[in-house]
């Protein structure tokens, strides 16, 4: 694994990569709230075949945070990130990760550049809403009635409790125990400052505003097709095991898994289960 950073609009930007550098390319891009730290068990595990490349968003992990007069820090922001960090390493074909936020991002960026799309690994990132799962309910009363009080929820799930909340919350004590305290006690203090914790309850807030793009999203895997592996955690409040079956609407080719007992951060906790399925589709789809 190497550790390294690239200055893309004129900011630091933190990212890891592993692998030969001519092999077949997978992108990496992270969901909330983590950063490329949680892609450190799959890189290594991949790097004798594939290229792996993941950066850590604008206002996350170890990447700058730039003034929000000149960042968005929306996910039209972050899609174009994704192919400004592409092009600063001269990236024109590769495979992408689709996981949380980071698939809102990762398809956002297809989208716009489908010619690139060589393949997706879909890891719980929704985009069907008639299967969103329980765990909407405060982010779904905020949009029904944008009270202080129902925005005060959103505010409040931005602190260390929080982000454990969303790393273990779910998921039974042995599953839990797999889950390293690390994710939350490294990664909170990274984001404990005014403008990150903005940004953090403003993407909760623009989850609205991305339902639209729901369509927009369905209609890109109509239309291309990309080889696509859906490799998912079914115990998961936001997405349930629905939300996954849907993506075969739109993907019928696609291959589903849902790994027993796992739930959103399925690299942490089954992680041994999950490798050889992507390793075998990579290997066909990202030869």
């Amino acid at each position: 694994m190497r550790h390294r950073r690239i200055d893309i609009g004129g900011e630091t930007i933190f990212y890891r990569e592993a692998g030969p550098p001519d092999a077949p390319v997978l992108l990496l891009p992270h969901g909330y709230p983590c950063s490329s730290y949680q892609f450190r068990r799959l890189m290594p595990a991949l790097a004798d075949r594939w290229r792996t490349l993941a950066p850590d968003f604008p206002g996350f992990g170890y990447s700058a945070t730039p003034d929000p007069a000149m960042f968005g820090y929306d996910f039209d922001a972050y899609a174009g990130f994704l192919t400004a960090f592409a092009d600063g390493l001269g990236l024109a074909r590769y495979g992408l990760w689709l996981h949380d936020y980071g698939s809102q991002i990762g398809l956002r960026h297809a989208i716009a550049h489908p010619e690139r799309i060589s393949a997706l690994i879909i890891q719980n990132g929704d985009i069907y809403e008639d299967v969103l799962g329980p765990k909407y309910k405060a982010i779904k009363a905020y949009w029904a009635d944008k009270t202080p009080a129902n925005h005060s929820v959103l505010e409040e799930a931005v602190n260390e409790d929080g982000f454990r909340h969303e790393f273990v919350g779910e998921v039974g004590t042995s599953v839990a125990e797999r889950v390293p305290p690390d994710l939350w006690k490294l990664h909170w203090p990274l984001m404990d400052t005014a403008v990150r914790r903005e940004l953090c309850v403003g993407l909760m807030e623009k989850l609205e505003e991305n339902l639209s793009w729901f369509p927009r999203y369905q209609a890109y895997l109509r239309g291309h097709r990309p080889p696509a592996l859906i490799v998912w955690g079914p115990e998961d409040g936001y997405m349930p095991a629905p939300s996954a079956q849907a993506y075969l609407r739109d993907l019928p080719e696609a291959e589903l898994h849902l790994i027993d007992g796992a739930g959103h951060w399925l690299l942490e906790t089954h992680f041994e289960a999950t490798l050889p399925l992507v390793r075998d589709f990579l290997g066909r789809a990202l030869a």
